[in-house]
């Protein structure tokens, strides 16, 4: 191909993707400029995998299509839908509602995307596969989101998936970490040697201008000559961009065509497909005249299009583009009102025509694309019902009625994670609200917008107030959106009891119950201390009740709230399963991260590991940089408690990074807590005692009222360390007034370790006594921290042989639980008093990575391969990779050994 000049490099590298592919998958962007070669690069891969025997599935983004739910994703798997019945059903009915071909009940994206990722590896499993997308930047969103989510999971199977994109365009993939290969122009040598394989007749000047505006554009090297020669470009130099130029020397062939041929290339340029058929019918509403595909014959004959069988495909873009920015408006009008006709039959279509047809406000077609919206959204093509209210809202011939559609765009784009555009649409809306309600949305968007921001009392009192309009609108349901929103500001930054009184009284008013899941999270939230003993008493009756997932979900928030970790896991296992059947995994994000808690203050440190990765991976994929923050400080604290103090410090700088300049309280007294945790690990005292006295602090930004009582414990440890123990005396004289009012165990299992700590020779036995004495059962790490405490504590007072007992038992139980940092600790202390202790043997287990470990545990309890992936959105495929690779670690060789693998302490 002549636009492959100097791409030997390139070509070589797609070229090694596809002769890999048996061996492992892979995913490509190729990037670049209008008619830099990224097609072709395509092409050649597409007849390698063709001259390989592999399975070619191809699809191009068109300009018109981007506003079709899926169109893009139903043209790539129209050849592998037959296999659709074998996918999971939940992901059947997600993937075929998506595409109109059923019933589907509001279905997550991630499902569909799920569902697309098994039906191709289902059918990779016959044949390896090559998936060739172009244009990429004209798919619609949905289409670009899912293959974005098959990008980051084809590594283990026979896949190969290559997307071009041309620059300037945003889509889903900027922000991915698919790999990409940028084209830029050819190096000099290989533009001339192109330029002279074209033609042989330009002059001297003209050569030399010709190489200087394409710049190394091989289409502009090939098209700018016969521009030239048609009279296209003067000798004056233009100011036009390459592209531009490009599509004016496509443009001057139109001239020289006959007017029915021009009138059905418009047709076709302004058409949301490529059916012949239809162009021919809208350029005979058209022109008044019966045409046929004959009249594109001229348009052939040019070079301009390409006839296969009942379909019309544009020799390039640019073409497609030209023909229709050369036709006049009215022209373009009414090519659009044709196609409408042509399309009566589909709403979407014509509605979406009917909107490019009409140069004025028209209520009839507002409500159409509103229409358009609703079905979008009930296929889960989010994008696609934003881009509809957007335009149903310029068109709205009342300002109320299109402020009412922005907020509905404002409040899809959110649930999206693109704050900015939300705030930029409800901006729009804001000044033509009429009504309470319509206003209280508006303040509601604004709040979630706005979550970062720390107004204190004034903002909280403000969320109460509009609860109570909503509230006298009959609008339950945003009233409690308001409640909640005041209750984690509560939460957040203690306004006094006055204030969260009101928000407690107003949420106790809009309750379904007593035991109302909504209204044990505002009590929580908003009354951790004075209401925390009826949260944890009601929460205790309904461990045991069967309950949905949804439910289940806040009252493990609840939970954890209040300290309450003992209780979380009762409740977060039943929500987590539901969710990731479910395919919402914004909410699942959320889910995971209450869980990661309860298994670090509970000791399940290895599952904590699994989960937080799980959480900040998701995150990331799901837009959300508070919880990916979060789950990052998670993460550093993990590194830190096993003695990684780089990689802990470094997971605590990007979770910094990844939260920005939204001083989320929350999240930053968690990143402090990881920070002071990993100097304590390390021996760093007075460093651990600075980034934990911050949530002590009033006055810091990482001050939290109910973050300081989980760690009380090693606040005061680092004090007395430091030899800095008054500080950590007031701050457990403030926590005994604190634990008098609630029962929080997480609390009073720190407040008994801090008393211990800070105890003098007389009373320190006693209180060593009565905090190992408590039931420590579900607080495991808790309990080995107290036995290191009470080992030193009896060695430096020179009582070695009793001092040698509690030393070995938390040795013992660090090692267990994987605390490496805690564990060579006890081994210090140990050696201190005259005992060497062999090191740690690592589980066997410890030799997975974290993605075998999940994998191998959830093959333990008896998933399937197929159920695995549904879990964890993998394909099956890669699941058993995963296991592939994980048996010869764990010395086994069959899924029925794996169990007793994973219990074994030991290597062999």
């Amino acid at each position: 191909m002549i636009t492959l000049f100097g791409r030997e490099r390139e070509v070589a590298k797609l070229a090694g993707l596809v002769d890999r592919v048996r061996e492992c998958g892979d995913a490509l962007v190729v990037r670049g400029a209008p008619g830099i070669g990224k097609s072709a690069l395509l092409a050649i891969a597409t007849e390698r995998a063709e001259a390989r025997d592999l399975l070619v599935s191809t699809v191009s983004g068109v300009q018109s299509e981007t506003h079709l739910p899926f169109a893009g994703l139903h043209q790539l798997l129209r050849p592998m839908l037959a296999g659709a019945g074998q996918l999971p059903t939940r992901q059947r009915e997600a993937l075929l509602g998506a595409f109109g071909m059923a019933e589907a009940g509001d279905p997550e994206p991630f499902l569909v995307a799920l569902a697309v990722l098994n039906l191709l590896g289902d059918a990779a499993t016959h044949r390896p596969l090559l998936i060739v997308v172009d244009d990429v930047q004209w798919l619609d969103g949905p289409t670009t989101e899912v293959l974005g989510f098959v990008a980051r999971r084809v590594r283990s199977d026979p896949i190969v998936l290559l997307m071009a994109l041309r620059d300037g365009y945003p889509t889903s993939l900027d922000a991915s970490d698919v790999p990409e290969l940028r084209l830029t122009g050819l190096e000099p040598a290989a533009a001339e040697a192109l330029l002279d394989a074209q033609t042989t007749g330009l002059s001297g000047g003209m050569r030399r201008r010709v190489l200087s505006e394409a710049a190394g554009n091989p289409l502009a090297l090939v098209e700018l000559p016969l521009a030239l020669d048609a009279g296209a470009i003067t000798d004056e130099r233009g100011v036009l961009p390459l592209t531009a130029r490009l599509e004016q020397a496509f443009a001057v062939r139109l001239a020289e065509l006959p007017p029915h041929t021009r009138g059905l290339l418009l047709v076709a340029a302004a058409n949301d497909g490529h059916d012949l058929a239809s162009v021919c019918a809208g350029g005979g509403m058209m022109t008044g005249t019966e045409l046929t595909a004959e009249a594109l014959a001229p348009a052939v004959d040019a070079g301009l299009v390409e006839l296969h069988e009942q379909t019309l495909s544009f020799r390039h873009p640019l073409v497609r583009s030209a023909i229709y920015h050369k036709a006049g408006r009215t022209d373009r009008l009414a090519a659009h009102t044709a196609l409408a006709l042509v399309h009566g039959h589909d709403p979407d279509r014509r509605a979406w025509h009917r909107a490019a047809a009409i140069p004025h406000r028209d209520e009839s077609v507002a409500a159409e694309l509103e229409g358009v919206a609703a079905r979008a959204r009930q296929r889960g093509a989010i994008p696609v019902a934003v881009t509809a209210l957007r335009r149903a809202a310029e068109i709205s011939e009342e300002p109320a009625a299109g402020a009412h559609r922005l907020l509905a765009a404002a409040e899809l784009t959110f649930e999206l994670g693109r704050g900015d555009q939300a705030a930029e649409l409800l901006a729009l809306a804001e000044p033509y609200f009429v009504g309470e309600l319509p206003r209280a949305r508006g303040v509601w968007l604004s709040e979630v917008l706005g979550e970062g921001r720390n107004d204190g009392p004034a903002r909280i009192r403000r969320l109460v107030m509009t609860a109570e309009v909503a509230e006298a609108a009959g609008d339950r349901e945003l009233a409690l959106s308001f409640v909640r929103a005041a209750a984690i500001r509560c939460w957040w930054s203690d306004p006094g009891w006055e204030q969260r009184s009101r928000v407690i009284a107003l949420a106790e008013r809009l309750a379904a119950g007593d035991d109302d899941p909504e209204l044990l999270v505002t009590l929580a939230t908003a009354g951790a201390v004075e209401r925390g003993a009826e949260v944890i008493e009601r929460l205790t009756k309904m461990r045991d009740t069967r309950l949905d997932g949804g439910v289940t979900r806040l009252l493990g928030l609840a939970a954890s709230t209040v300290g309450a970790f003992d209780l979380v896991g009762d409740f977060m296992e039943i929500s987590i399963a539901d969710l990731r059947t479910q395919g919402r995994l914004g909410l699942l994000t959320r889910a995971l991260s209450t869980q990661v808690w309860r298994q670090i203050f509970c000791g399940d440190w290895a599952g904590a590991l699994l989960v937080a990765e799980e959480a900040e991976r998701l995150a990331r994929e799901t837009a959300q940089p508070r919880r990916q923050a979060t789950a990052l400080g998670m993460l550093a604290l993990l590194a830190g408690l096993r003695g990684e103090e780089e990689r802990g410090l470094a997971l605590a700088a990007e979770g910094e990074r990844v939260l920005g300049t939204v001083a989320i309280t929350s999240v930053v007294a968690l990143l402090q807590h990881a920070r002071g945790m990993i100097a304590l690990c390390a021996g760093r005292y007075d460093d651990a005692f600075g980034h934990l006295w911050r949530l002590f602090d009033p006055g810091d930004t990482a001050h939290h009222m109910t973050w300081r009582q989980w760690v009380i414990s090693e606040l005061t440890e680092a004090a007395v360390a430091a030899g800095r123990p008054e500080p950590a005396r007031r701050a457990v004289a403030e926590l005994e007034q604190v634990a008098a009012r609630t029962p929080s165990p997480l609390l009073h299992v720190g407040l008994r370790h801090a008393r211990a700590l800070l105890a003098d020779d007389a009373g320190a036995e006693a209180l060593y006594q009565d905090a190992l004495g408590a039931d420590l059962s579900r607080w495991p790490t808790a309990r080995a921290r107290l036995l290191l405490a009470h080992g030193m504590w009896l060695r430096r007072r020179r009582r070695i042989q009793e001092a040698r007992v509690p030393l070995r038992a938390s040795r013992d139980a660090f090692d267990v639980l994987g605390l490496l940092a805690w564990g060579e600790k006890a081994r210090q202390e140990l050696r201190a008093a005259g005992e060497a202790s062999h090191l740690r043997v690592a589980p066997v287990a410890e030799l997975l990575t974290s993605q075998e470990l999940h994998i191998a545990r959830l093959a333990a309890a008896g998933l399937s391969n197929r159920e695995i992936g549904q879990q964890l959105y993998l394909s099956h495929r890669t699941v058993s990779t995963h296991l592939y690779r994980a048996f010869p670690k764990l010395g086994i060789t069959s899924r029925a050994q794996l169990r007793d693998a994973l219990a074994d302490t030991s290597r062999d």
